[in-house]
């Protein structure tokens, strides 16, 4: 069981007189359905499956603020989207109280976290300058949990002199010794926002980057590498301006449907038990567009995870589709699924991998999957 009563030393309650504007939530919208941690009502935590975790920390970008009015700008948007996933319980358990410097509130975060992530739940953080993926992943350090990573963002956080942490934190994730990181995925990068010996070094290190273009090209394929990721981490930078005004970093980007479509396959995935929103600014929000965005990708996510509820385990064969192949040489076996028609192939150790339906047409055609080779590759 979750002793709320340990967590509430870094927790600070919400108040949903002030989200809703002394408005009622109809019965079926997420703000009447949502167990909410306010000063009369303490979570059921147990029973939820996805729990909201604001943390509006931002003193990583460089600024002062360590507020959360980031995070419950983002809930008065989400709260009026209605309920329509009744195998989904929500919980909301509260802003994470600032530390007196940006080290302890990493340390608070890391702290409910773990408790969190030990309970079996799966925590989405509303941030907060995107440095707190650190902390995100230092839940998992602290407990030896040897975990898959997937960042989406436009720019690459690897700027080794910048005194600003939310451009390095990359950095101290990959140097950090030991090391947790069984693999690393970046989507969404704009070339030009990027210096190309950074790719070379990710590749070096066995780690997949997907260019913008590409993924934009065929999203399916990206599910796959959500399906296998542990700790998931969104920059709002990865969406083009027109759809997230309070992004002023580039015109171009994913779509506001492309990046509910990744929070969506993200919240398939079985794999995946922390989830965070960053770089959202509510200051330079227009018209709270940005809010609705991120409060829509929210509502996919959940989406996502009822559809994970449905799928049936590798385990049960009759629920799959099998498809033996024959490629450069090579004997393996494709697996659809009969529920949610994803797929899987049958690596050389026996083991299943994630993967998409052209991985199985270029197999058909005799050409090696990328994906099949660069598992290979790291193993």
């Amino acid at each position: 069981m979750i002793d709320f009563s340990h967590l509430q030393d870094f927790l600070t309650p919400v108040s949903k007189t002030q989200l809703h504007d002394d408005e009622e939530y109809d019965d079926l919208q997420i703000g009447r359905t949502i167990d909410l941690y306010e000063e009369e009502n303490i979570p059921d935590l147990d029973t939820a499956d996805i729990i909201l975790l604001g943390a509006g920390e931002e003193r990583g970008n460089g600024t002062i603020s360590g507020g959360n009015a980031t995070p419950d700008a983002i809930r008065r948007e989400f709260y009026r989207l209605y309920h329509w996933h009744k195998d989904v319980r929500l919980a909301d358990a509260g802003n994470l109280i600032a530390g007196r410097s940006l080290t302890d509130s990493y340390a608070a975060l890391k702290s409910v976290l773990t408790e969190l992530i030990d309970a079996g739940k799966t925590v989405i953080i509303l941030g907060g300058s995107h440095d707190l993926t650190y902390a995100q992943y230092q839940a998992y350090a602290g407990k030896k949990y040897i975990i898959e990573v997937t960042v989406a963002d436009a720019l690459i956080d690897l700027q080794e002199n910048s005194p600003v942490r939310s451009q390095r934190f990359l950095l101290d994730m990959f140097m950090e010794q030991p090391n947790y990181i069984r693999h690393y995925n970046h989507i969404g990068f704009q070339s030009y926002f990027v210096q190309p010996r950074m790719l070379e070094t990710l590749d070096k290190l066995r780690f997949d980057c997907f260019r913008l273009g590409n993924v934009r090209e065929n999203m399916e394929d990206i599910e796959p590498v959500l399906r296998n990721t542990d700790l998931f981490s969104v920059d709002v930078n990865m969406i083009k301006h027109t759809d997230a005004p309070a992004n002023s970093l580039s015109p171009n980007g994913f779509s506001g449907e492309e990046a509910c479509a990744l929070s969506r396959y993200a919240g398939m995935s079985s794999q995946l038990s922390t989830y965070g929103i960053f770089g959202y600014n509510s200051a330079k929000d227009k018209d709270n567009l940005t809010a609705k965005q991120i409060s829509q990708m929210l509502w996919y996510f959940m989406d996502g995870r009822s559809v994970k509820n449905k799928e049936a385990l590798l385990t049960e064969r009759e629920s799959f589709l099998e498809f033996h192949i024959a490629f450069a040489d090579i004997d393996t076996v494709f697996l659809k699924s009969k529920k949610t028609g994803r797929w899987w192939m049958q690596l050389p150790d026996k083991t299943f991998a994630p993967c998409a339906y052209s991985d199985y047409l270029r197999a058909s055609n005799n050409e090696i999957p990328e994906r099949w080779m660069r598992s290979q590759e790291r193993l």
